[in-house]
């Protein structure tokens, strides 16, 4: 697959970092324009509507997940440990694919929401056969997203750190052996 011009990138990356800190709202396409640094007929040279801008970035979104899921299938730490760990989030591109698309799913997006559906099923499928049942998925799953929701409280006077290095080990040991594995 041939990489896009680093301007469409910009002004995806740009129209993904207002999602983020502006939410649906504050993402229009005068507002990434801007961010992006490119005129307005720039952007609509790349992206037609604030409709293909969405589409781009649920796209971007599938193929980090697509790439991480791999990683997660051949990690050699196992894959439950591993997905549990990269739910911390360390603000990587799939970190930011999720929250702007989870900003435009709070916004009544249905393509963002059924796409947030759709990666949680492909993690799913690869953590399945490493857990010993049914609960035991819910368990893994449920914990990486106490961690990922965890870590949105950092900060500030919220309770609710992210258990890290050797709590973040003990934790993970326990969920692997409730999981079965």
């Amino acid at each position: 697959m041939s990489r896009p011009p680093l301007a469409r990138e910009k002004v995806l990356d740009a129209f993904e970092a207002l999602l983020i800190d502006e939410g649906e709202r504050g993402s229009t396409l005068d507002a990434t324009a801007r961010a992006a640094g490119v005129s307005k007929g720039g952007l609509l040279y790349h992206y037609a509507s604030k409709e293909s801008l969405e589409q781009a970035l649920l796209e971007r979104l599938h193929a980090l997940v697509d790439a991480d899921v791999a990683a997660t299938a051949a990690a050699p730490e196992g894959p439950i440990a591993y997905f549990l760990r990269t739910s911390v989030m360390n603000d990587d591109a799939l970190d930011r694919a999720l929250l702007a698309v989870a900003r435009l799913a709070q916004g009544g997006n249905a393509a963002a929401s059924e796409a947030l559906r759709d990666v949680r099923a492909k993690w799913a499928d690869v953590l399945r056969p490493h857990t010993r049942d049914a609960a035991a998925l819910d368990l893994v799953m449920l914990v990486s997203d106490g961690l990922y929701f965890n870590n949105a409280l950092g900060g500030g006077n919220v309770p609710g750190p992210t258990p890290r290095g050797s709590a973040l080990d003990a934790l993970v040991g326990l969920v692997e052996r409730a999981a079965g594995t």
